[in-house]
């Protein structure tokens, strides 16, 4: 795997994403919630891991404002190698509405790097990494994240 997806918040600045407020303990628990977590004895899970030692709880990994609306979005990770395989490692993407709910706007398994190319709305592009040297590119379509092609290190690629 890329040591690039080691330092995500250093790329994600590096990008220029908009900085985000804090987020309160409500909308905390209403991300999660929207990325289809549940809290269990103090914890947010959304994989079934049976208690493996890889397994690590959900957190919330970066607040940003990525198309500049002004409403924050959450990108959150949990950790299990039996839930995510060689990967290891799920993401969940939430995004705040107008209203105040809170939306998924994208979620799997892989380690998210966000890319300075971008889809409808100014939504960035998203590379989703994990083993191997070719990796899926999701774009925003204006109702999904949807696979837009492969890549590595910026070249197109083929699985």
């Amino acid at each position: 795997m890329s040591a690039r997806y080691c330092l995500l918040p250093m790329l994600m600045s590096a990008l220029a994403l908009h900085a985000a407020p804090e987020l309160t303990p409500a909308q905390q628990t209403a991300a999660f919630q929207a990325a289809g977590f549940q809290l269990q004895d103090g914890l947010w899970r959304q994989c079934d891991d049976p208690g493996t030692l890889s397994y690590s709880p959900g957190v919330i990994e970066q607040v940003m404002d990525l198309n500049a609306d002004g409403r924050p979005e959450v990108l959150i990770s949990e950790g299990s190698v039996f839930c995510h395989g060689m990967t290891g490692m799920g993401y969940s993407l939430v995004s705040q509405q107008g209203d105040g709910s809170w939306k998924a706007m994208a979620g799997g398994t892989g380690i998210v790097a966000f890319l300075p190319s971008k889809g409808v709305d100014g939504w960035p592009d998203i590379e989703v990494g994990g083993p191997g040297f070719c990796f899926p590119w999701l774009r925003w379509n204006g109702r999904e994240y949807a696979l837009a092609g492969y890549q590595y290190e910026g070249k197109r690629c083929q699985p």
